[in-house]
């Protein structure tokens, strides 16, 4: 292993059985250090054992993964797990400060090389809701409101991951490293999270929410 031996991980989701199952299919490289059932107890837990990485569902008691996201994105790395593909949920998860998004359908051999990415830092989320990004950046350049638009690589590497490619697999393609690749997609990833707050702020001051 190139990075760290394993990853230290919190899994937070309110029910115990698939708490045990990713726990099962994450493997030896993992080392899951605390778990949560809801998000104050995740935020407890998180904030205890600064994990290197919290896999989390959207949908948990006390605030669910938006809670968790907002309160301890900046401390780790927060990857939600969850059955909903719905386009607001990816969103608010991104606005929120979450690293990545993956459906809890994801192949345990992808979910465990998803994580491990996650864990360095790596932005991830499922190729299937790349093209929800992308149709969200479509939205948003229609709409005033001084939004950024993605640039023309841009718009290619999210193309690609909405195909399933790797980033080295885009990297080899675009002729430019992985690493490359990664700062593009985090630089998507932040130009929504900007967007996000001008959206969240401009619904506010037309609905009188000071």
């Amino acid at each position: 292993m190139s990075w760290k031996s394993r990853v230290t991980v919190v899994l937070a989701d309110d029910h115990p059985i698939w708490r045990s199952g990713v726990r099962a299919d994450l493997g030896e490289n993992f080392h899951v250090v605390g778990e949560a059932g809801d998000a104050k107890e995740a935020v407890e837990v998180i904030t205890a054992t600064q994990p290197d990485l919290v896999v989390c569902d959207l949908n948990m008691p006390h605030g669910g993964g938006l809670k968790v996201a907002r309160e301890c994105g900046e401390m780790t790395n927060i990857i939600m797990l969850t059955v909903s593909e719905a386009e607001r949920d990816l969103l608010d998860a991104v606005a929120a400060g979450a690293t990545g998004y993956l459906v809890k359908s994801t192949p345990p051999d992808e979910l465990r090389d998803a994580l491990w990415k996650a864990a360095q830092g790596e932005p991830v989320f499922s190729p299937a809701l790349a093209s929800l990004v992308l149709g969200e950046f479509r939205r948003m350049s229609k709409d005033a409101g001084g939004v950024q638009p993605l640039s023309e690589r841009e718009r290619e590497v999210l193309q690609y991951v909405a195909r399933g490619h790797s980033y080295k697999e885009i990297g080899e393609e675009l002729f430019i490293s992985p690493k490359t690749v990664e700062n593009h997609v985090r630089n998507i990833l932040g130009k929504l999270h900007l967007n996000r707050k001008q959206e969240l702020v401009r619904y506010a001051l037309e609905h009188g929410i000071e």
